[in-house]
């Protein structure tokens, strides 16, 4: 049986353009939080990312779900050790416990949507990364001290979000 229309949640419309998106400055990449899970019940998030050319994170793995498609540019994934290039208009899914990464080879900025199935990914990034005005501003200018104290907040926060680093 489907349960009764829950009139406490609203349509949500995801507009990156929209004043009042998020965007955090991540590993030099600038991650914009479309739909939080916040919004969706915990169900899922989707996190738009903006990914410098050579950029990306270091491997890693978690018992979630992690869909991308590809809008712009060219990005190989490592996925079990093997590398898969995913090139504009393909989607890519990485299954829950799956060691993985993924690089930016367009020789240009690329962008993808990043589906994640339970969310929580969305909330990792707002606590480990660094809130900033908007798609086109400038990373933060961290000092030396304060990129090793984002990497062991991350590595300290990882478990608490399903995450390891590999």
């Amino acid at each position: 049986m489907i349960p009764d229309d829950d009139l406490s949640r609203s349509l949500t419309v995801a507009d990156p353009g929209d004043p009042g998106t998020t965007y955090v400055s991540l590993v030099g990449n600038t991650y914009a939080m479309l739909i939080t899970g916040e919004q969706t019940n915990g169900r899922y998030c989707l996190i738009d990312m903006r990914v410098p050319d050579g950029g990306g994170p270091p491997p890693h793995r978690h018992d979630f779900e992690e869909m991308f498609t590809i809008l712009e540019g060219e990005i190989e994934f490592m996925f079990r050790g093997e590398k898969h290039t995913v090139r504009a208009g393909s989607t890519i899914n990485i299954p829950a416990n799956a060691p993985h990464n993924f690089r930016n080879v367009s020789g240009a900025p690329a962008r993808m949507l990043c589906m994640c199935t339970p969310a929580g990914q969305d909330e990792y990034f707002l606590r480990i990364g660094d809130v900033i005005a908007g798609a086109d501003a400038p990373p933060p200018q961290l000092t030396q001290d304060e990129l090793m104290q984002r990497r062991r907040r991350a590595a300290e926060l990882a478990a608490d979000y399903r995450s390891e680093f590999i």
